[in-house]
């Protein structure tokens, strides 16, 4: 197929332009999310107790040593394989995909930091653009031109007040005697 010159110089300059990448949207990035996760297999929260329990049982997996002797263990006795239920090759599998995982894990927390910062620093943008507003609009609020601003001055120093002032301590609870280990006279 034959190209005309004119066809030839407009190919090379669309190849030429960068391709802009579409913006990132929070909504768009939560969907992904949500999608990745379904196809995860084993994804479930756990509570607070069960986390705790798993850990103290996970306490020998972080030592290399006893895991490679182990998995020795069960190579060399098919008793072993056959009591624990895993042969060689499924424990070292096993072992893999923990570590592959952890590096996802890794990697997620490194992005969840990014994200948490870049929050932190949008919230501190927020606050400077809204201390530059109350600092312009109680200077305009002087002037009877714009006593329209008034009000909103006047809220926002009452909701300042309010921030500033100290919470209450909640209340102590009585505590019920004990009445079970006192002795009877």
């Amino acid at each position: 197929m034959y190209r005309t010159p004119n066809q030839v110089i407009q190919n090379q300059r669309a190849a030429d332009t960068p391709q802009q990448t579409p913006e990132v949207t929070p909504e768009g990035i939560l969907q992904q999310l949500r999608a990745v996760s379904a196809q995860i297999p084993e994804v479930g929260p756990l509570t607070s107790q069960q986390r705790e329990v798993l850990r103290k049982l996970g306490h020998t997996a972080k030592n290399g040593e006893i895991v490679q002797t182990s998995i020795s263990m069960i190579g060399a006795e098919d008793l072993v394989s056959q009591a624990v239920g895993q042969s060689v090759d499924e424990t070292r599998a096993m072992i893999d995909e923990s570590g592959r995982w952890e590096q996802v894990e890794d990697e997620l927390r490194v992005m969840l930091n990014g994200i948490s910062s870049a929050n932190l620093i949008r919230r501190q943008k927020i606050a400077v653009v809204a201390e530059r507003a109350f600092g312009v609009g109680s200077q305009l609020a002087r002037d009877p031109e714009h006593a329209v601003l008034v009000p909103h001055v006047q809220e926002i120093k009452r909701l300042k007040k309010l921030a500033r002032r100290k919470k209450p301590a909640p209340a102590p609870q009585p505590q019920a005697p004990n009445t079970s280990a006192t002795p009877k006279a």
